[in-house]
């Protein structure tokens, strides 16, 4: 669901990740045409929602280095959502995820 996605991203993302995906340079990762955001790799994209991520990022050629808050409260529908608002807005053309996606992401080691 896009309008529950997009409201989690509202609620949650936004202020870091801005309104038009972009991101704040060397701080906040762009999620707008972002390889790790439309590529293959969903169960790295769910890790990181639900416990969040410390660690400097190299994406895309930059750096980002602000700790991405953990959302282990969200429901796996939730997740769900959000990625799929994520992978298919701005200029983001990527598959939407399932809840089954989401599932199987957690129970990967």
């Amino acid at each position: 669901d896009l309008a529950k996605g997009k409201k989690i991203y509202e609620t949650r993302c936004l202020v870091c990740h801005q309104p038009d995906g972009g991101g704040v340079p060397n701080m906040n990762a762009p999620l707008d045409g972002s390889s790790n955001v439309v590529g293959n790799n969903i169960a790295r994209l769910v890790k990181i929602i639900k416990g969040g991520y410390s660690e400097k990022i190299a994406l895309d050629g930059y750096y980002y280095n602000n700790v991405m808050t953990a959302n282990p409260d969200l429901k796996d529908e939730d997740i769900a959502n959000v990625l799929s608002y994520i992978r298919t807005s701005w200029s983001n053309k990527a598959s939407k995820v399932t809840v089954a996606q989401v599932q199987a992401a957690k129970n990967k080691k």
